[in-house]
C-alpha cells in the first residue's frame, strides 16, 4: 500500500473465545458433532425465551415507532426507568440523562479505550475478559496493566497486587471491575469493592465496572452495585441484556454514569461519548423500547429467579464431577455463567496428549499443534478439541500467566450437562497421565 493502513495497537484486537471456532469447524468438517464451551450464548444451549417475553416484542414489532430512530442517548423512557432502578437501591443517584446506550457491550468498550489518550491505562483484573483487555491494549500499543485474581482465594482480587500497580504506575488513570467476574464466575463482596473505591479516592482513579451479570447470581450470594459504594467518585458502570433476558442477538448496552460533574476530565470524557453516539445516529430501538416492558413484567421475577437457581445447581453438579480432580484448582462459581479451571503449577508437559482413534482428526491436531510457543493450556484445549469434540478456550488467552481453560454453567439438559462435565474430567485426568 502507499502507506501504512493500521494505526500501533490494532494488531492487540485478539477474541480467542471465536477465534477457536474456526478450529472447531474443522472438526465438524470430518462429521463430528460439537459441544460448545467457548461462548456465553443462552440460546445455544437449550434455553427457552418464555412465550411472554416473546409476545412483548411481537406486539413491539407491530408498532410503526418500533421503526425509527430512537434518541442519540437512547430512548428517553427506558432511560428514566433503568435510573429509577438505579436510584432504588439508593448509593449515588443518576437521571436518564446519565445512560447512553450502544449496540452492546463490545461497542460500549470499544468507544470508551477508543477516546482514552495512548498514555491513559485502565488496570484490569487477570485473567482478563478479553474484550477489555483487548481493546485496552489496542488504544495503548502496549500489553494490558492487570492486578491478579488468586484462584487459591476464590479467585478474589489480590489488593496489595493493585494497590501496588497502582502506586508505582502514574499512568493509570481507572480501575476495571468485572462483577460477577466473567471468566471466574466469581462475586465481589462488598468490603472488595470498598477497598477498591478505597484506591480510586487515594490516586484519583476513574472506577469503571461491567455489571452485565449483575442479577445473575446464586447459591445464596447477591452482587453488590459499585454505586452503592462509590460515594463521590467519578465512575461508569456498563449494563445489558445479553444474558439476562436472555437476547444475545439484541446487541443492546449501556453506560451508566455516576458523579459525571465531579471531575472535569471526566466529565468530559462523558460529553465525548455522547457526541460520538450522536455522530453515529443511535443504537438499535427494538431492544430499548422491550427493556421496561419485559422487566416490569409480574413473571420476570420469577423467571429470572427460577433460571438463577438451575444456574446454581449446574454449579453444584460441576463441583461434585471436577471439585476433587488431582491436578487442577477448582472453585465453585457464585454468579454469572462461567467457571475457570486451572492447572496446578508444573503438571503441564509438552508431551502430554489424548489419544485419538481417527487418522484425520490426529492429523488435524497435529497441525494445529505446530503453532509456535504455544502455551500448554492451549495444547490441552486443541487435544480436547480433537478427541472428545469439547470447546474450551484456554486461560492463556485471557491475559493471564495461569495455565487452564473456561467452560460454561449454559447447558438446560441435565444429562447433557453432567455428560459433558464427566467427559472433560477423565480427559483431564487422563491427559496429566499420558
Amino acid at each position: 500500500m502507499r502507506q501504512q493502513l493500521l494505526r500501533s495497537g490494532a494488531e492487540e484486537l485478539t477474541y480467542e473465545i471465536r477465534g477457536i471456532v474456526k478450529k472447531a469447524r474443522q472438526v465438524e468438517a470430518l462429521g463430528y458433532s460439537m459441544t460448545w464451551e467457548n461462548i456465553g450464548d443462552p440460546i445455544q444451549k437449550s434455553n427457552h425465551v418464555p412465550e411472554w417475553m416473546k409476545e412483548i416484542v411481537a406486539d413491539l414489532m407491530k408498532d410503526d415507532k418500533t421503526y425509527g430512530y430512537a434518541d442519540s442517548k437512547g430512548m428517553l423512557e427506558t432511560r428514566k426507568f433503568l435510573a429509577e432502578l438505579n436510584n432504588e437501591r439508593g448509593g449515588s443517584q443518576i437521571t436518564a440523562e446519565d445512560i447512553l446506550f450502544f449496540n452492546g457491550l463490545g461497542d460500549a468498550i470499544a468507544k470508551l479505550y477508543q477516546f482514552l489518550i495512548p498514555t491513559a491505562r485502565i488496570i484490569g483484573p487477570s485473567p482478563a475478559y478479553s474484550t477489555h483487555s483487548s481493546a485496552e491494549a489496542a488504544h495503548a500499543n502496549a500489553a494490558p496493566i492487570t492486578y491478579k485474581l488468586d484462584p487459591d482465594n476464590q479467585w478474589l482480587p489480590d489488593m496489595e497486587d493493585l494497590y501496588l500497580k497502582v502506586r508505582y504506575n502514574p499512568s493509570i488513570v481507572g480501575i476495571l471491575i468485572i462483577n460477577p467476574d466473567n471468566p471466574t464466575g466469581m462475586v465481589y463482596p462488598r468490603e472488595v469493592l470498598e477497598a477498591f473505591v478505597k484506591i480510586a479516592k487515594e490516586f484519583n482513579l476513574l472506577l469503571i465496572t461491567d455489571e452485565i451479570y449483575q442479577n445473575i447470581t446464586y447459591n445464596g450470594i447477591t452482587a453488590v452495585p459499585l454505586a452503592e459504594v462509590i460515594g463521590d467518585r467519578p465512575a461508569i458502570s456498563l449494563k445489558g441484556i445479553s444474558k439476562e433476558f436472555p437476547w444475545p442477538g439484541s446487541r443492546c448496552g449501556w453506560m451508566e454514569f455516576y458523579n459525571r460533574e465531579s471531575s472535569k476530565e471526566f466529565s468530559k470524557l462523558c460529553q465525548t461519548l455522547e457526541n460520538a453516539k450522536m455522530i453515529e445516529v443511535c443504537s438499535t430501538i427494538l431492544p430499548q423500547l422491550a427493556i421496561p416492558k419485559i422487566m416490569k413484567h409480574p413473571a420476570y421475577f420469577k423467571y429470572r429467579e427460577e433460571a438463577n437457581a438451575q444456574i446454581g445447581k449446574r454449579s453444584e453438579w460441576m463441583s461434585e464431577i471436577l471439585g476433587d480432580i488431582p491436578g487442577i484448582k477448582f472453585n465453585p462459581t457464585q454468579g454469572a455463567f462461567y467457571n475457570t479451571i486451572v492447572f496446578d503449577e508444573g503438571v503441564l508437559k509438552e508431551d502430554q496428549f489424548l489419544p485419538i482413534e481417527d487418522e484425520k482428526l490426529q492429523t488435524l491436531l497435529d497441525s494445529w499443534l505446530e503453532e509456535k510457543n504455544m502455551p500448554m493450556d492451549k495444547r490441552f484445549v486443541y487435544n480436547l478439541l480433537a478427541a472428545e469434540q469439547i470447546c474450551v478456550v484456554p486461560i492463556s488467552s485471557f491475559c493471564s500467566d495461569l495455565r487452564g481453560f473456561r467452560v460454561t454453567l449454559l447447558e438446560e439438559n441435565e444429562e447433557v450437562f453432567k455428560n459433558t462435565f464427566r467427559r472433560l474430567g477423565r480427559a483431564i485426568m487422563q491427559y496429566l497421565k499420558s
